[in-house]
């Protein structure tokens, strides 16, 4: 075995089983929310470059073009294009559903950046029971919107 001299080269050691790591720098922590939001933005910025009313800029819901019901996602992308034009009241008209999801990915993202920054990770573990209320909710909205007395929720 050979000691270490002068002018050996010096290794720094492996950290200690259980030992902290260096924390990563905000801007590294902030890249992935910061990066969701550009990709996001860019989609509404498409969408509302690209206008949904106008026919065959984009492909019509299968289910509404072969059965005539109206699913949970139809009208999302005209509700995009008036969140992005700043109309919230057609945004609600156009897709409800779509609008709080809208909003609730808001929140979800500020918390997100929020504990990011200061280094706290992000964990979303909902309880069963509001995934099952979350789903339940979007059923009732599917069904009322395809019932005649439910025409106020049509896209």
């Amino acid at each position: 075995m050979r000691g270490v001299t002068a002018d050996s080269p010096r290794v720094n050691p492996a950290p200690a089983p259980g030992a902290a790591a260096a924390p990563a720098s905000v801007a590294r922590r902030l890249a992935t929310p910061v990066g969701v939001i550009v990709a996001l933005g860019a989609a509404f910025a498409y969408v509302g470059a690209v206008d949904p009313n106008e026919p065959g800029h984009y492909p019509a819901c299968p289910l509404l073009q072969y059965s005539g019901i109206y699913c949970p996602g139809c009208g999302g992308l005209r509700s995009a294009y008036a969140v992005a034009h700043g109309d919230l009241a057609t945004a609600f008209q156009a897709n409800a559903a779509a609008v709080l999801g809208y909003a609730f990915f808001a929140v979800v993202w500020t918390v997100w950046v929020v504990r990011a920054a200061r280094g706290r990770p992000m964990h979303i573990d909902p309880h069963p029971a509001w995934l099952w209320a979350a789903g339940a909710a979007l059923l009732v909205f599917t069904v009322v919107r395809n019932l005649p007395f439910g025409g106020w929720l049509h896209p």
